[in-house]
């Protein structure tokens, strides 16, 4: 199983440049930046987790500047996004910047992404009826891909169309980066077994993990797809025990991206004491 690290990328973390080094010196597999363009001052949607927002929801910054900071110090280091709001950018803009970065880091893209949940920001830029936000993700998902694919691209679907056009640079990834669903509802799950090219649940989302991986897995299989060939990847948000990483692997998991505890998430002068420790158990995974 890998380890990558996630942050929420805010003005007070450290560079993407330190971050980015230190985790590839450590043996990480991969760096992991969320998105939030902007956060509406009034809004009637709560957080998802209960409560008040944590505050740096509202200080992010750009997640591919800040990921092709961390390619420009770095070799291997894949660069991931955790997750990006792909319907809240245009299309023809988006898949240029994500091939442009998989481009320029030599292919180290992956693109990890969801539908969000502040109904207020989705309407602030979005023209699509927030209840078909699904359907939209899969078509923007659909629509990029044909850039990243075809020299002359083209999509017709419900919400997203146009007549064929070229779009450069391609993504040094053949097909371009694998998306990866974050999505734990009976509905985003459907999608991500049907067209993503992986899974991205949260843990403390999952109230069984065990049962969530085997049912996830039996779903990709019910859509005649090959259930290892959609990895699935965990966002831990707590701070978790090597015995806990392990158990993690061994259910299954390809991937688990630390770093994002709930109750460090406004303590950036712990990041390199996060991971140095979780670097400890890299060799056991």
């Amino acid at each position: 199983m890998h380890l990558g690290f996630s942050s929420m990328n805010t003005v007070h973390d450290p560079d993407p440049r330190k971050i980015a080094k230190a985790l590839e010196e450590r043996g990480y597999e991969s760096l992991w930046y969320g998105e939030h363009s902007h956060i509406p001052c009034s809004r009637k949607t709560p957080y998802p987790a209960g409560g008040e927002m944590p505050s740096p929801y509202r200080e992010m910054m750009d997640p591919y500047v800040s990921l092709m900071a961390a390619a420009a110090v770095t070799e291997k280091l894949k660069l991931g996004t955790g997750i990006a709001l792909l319907m809240e950018r245009d299309v023809f803009s988006q898949a240029k910047t994500i091939a442009t970065l998989d481009h320029l880091s030599n292919g180290r893209v992956i693109i990890g992404t969801g539908v969000g949940w502040n109904e207020e920001e989705f309407a602030n830029v979005n023209p699509h009826p927030w209840n078909k936000r699904y359907t939209v993700m899969r078509e923007s998902v659909e629509a990029m891909r044909s850039l990243w694919q075809n020299e002359e691209a083209s999509y017709q679907g419900e919400y997203i169309k146009f007549d064929p056009v070229w779009s450069a640079p391609k993504p040094v990834q053949p097909k371009g980066p694998k998306i990866v669903f974050g999505a734990m509802g009976p509905l985003g799950v459907k999608h991500a077994a049907k067209w993503a090219d992986g899974w991205f649940p949260v843990d403390v989302a999952l109230p069984n993990i065990e049962t969530a991986v085997s049912e996830f897995k039996q779903a990709v299989a019910d859509n005649g797809r090959d259930p290892d060939s959609v990895e699935i990847t965990l966002q831990v948000m707590d701070s978790p025990t090597a015995d806990k990483l392990k158990r993690y692997r061994d259910l299954g998991f390809d991937r688990c991206n630390v770093g994002v505890s709930m109750d460090m998430w406004d303590k950036p002068d712990q990041f390199m004491t996060m991971i140095d420790k979780f670097a400890a158990v890299i060799p056991e995974l």
